[in-house]
């Protein structure tokens, strides 16, 4: 949203009126954009229309990403590897403005390009160029629950050894909830857990009941003060900056 794109709202408000329905007939508040996805998907035969819609909606001009601080810091922090659930490709296009390297990874066939001599994209969602790849309807996350993707099996095996640093999750996302209760099993189990590297969410506002669960789960809650989400992020990665030492374009 910080360079312009829909909120889920919007997404669920365009589903709405292409449907023919009001917040009576679908149960809202409750009703997810998962769930409305679904019933879409039931009653237009495909998710087609919806994602050329998406798609559209979601680019951005290369001029707004170039000018977004938040992506030009990402870009910096030279992190090894990012995962995201966003279909846009504004993060590759940040890397490809700030003429830095990287691998887009969104399917099975892709694996065999992250090397890691490069910064690995991994759309774990999926991705626009794809349309098999998306994970949007409730029966898409439904299916992930079983973790035996190509996209999963990649997470596990780079979340077991790295430290991980979650920025932008909502932690409403059940898939990644039981993802990450199932790394914490894994370590238990092995009874090394104790060598088991920190991993960090960042969140804009501070909450005691995802700091108690997750810290359970060896995840440590970090925090800014500030009023608005996005200037809590840019303070964070601003910070974070500073503190790795690295300058800009190193």
């Amino acid at each position: 949203m910080s360079v312009g794109l829909p909120s889920w709202q919007k997404l669920i408000e365009h589903m709405q009126n292409e449907l023919g329905l009001d917040e009576d007939m679908i149960g809202a508040p409750e009703a997810s954009y998962q769930a409305l996805a679904e019933y879409y998907r039931l009653k237009q035969g495909s998710l087609g229309p919806l994602r050329s819609w998406m798609d559209r909606e979601w680019s951005v001009s290369r001029e707004k990403v170039q000018g977004s601080a938040i992506h030009k810091l990402i870009v910096s922090l030279d992190f090894p590897i990012i995962y995201t659930t966003n279909y846009d490709r504004n993060l590759e296009v940040a890397f490809e403005i700030h003429s830095r390297p990287f691998v887009k990874v969104a399917n099975a066939k892709d694996l065999p390009k992250a090397t890691g001599e490069v910064t690995q994209i991994i759309k774990f969602h999926g991705d626009f160029d794809d349309d098999k790849s998306l994970v949007l309807a409730e029966t898409d996350y439904f299916d992930r629950l079983s973790f035996d993707s190509a996209l999963d099996v990649k997470f596990r095996a780079d979340a077991l050894g790295r430290t991980i640093l979650f920025i932008g999750y909502s932690m409403s996302d059940m898939n990644i909830r039981l993802l990450l209760h199932r790394l914490w099993q894994t370590w238990r189990r092995s009874g090394y857990e104790k060598n088991r590297p920190k991993s960090f969410i960042f969140m804009p506002q501070p909450s005691i009941v995802q700091e108690a669960v997750l810290g359970r789960w060896g995840i440590d809650m970090l925090t800014e003060d500030a009023d608005d989400p996005e200037d809590a992020l840019l303070a964070f990665l601003n910070e974070l900056k500073d503190k790795v030492g690295r300058p800009d374009g190193a």
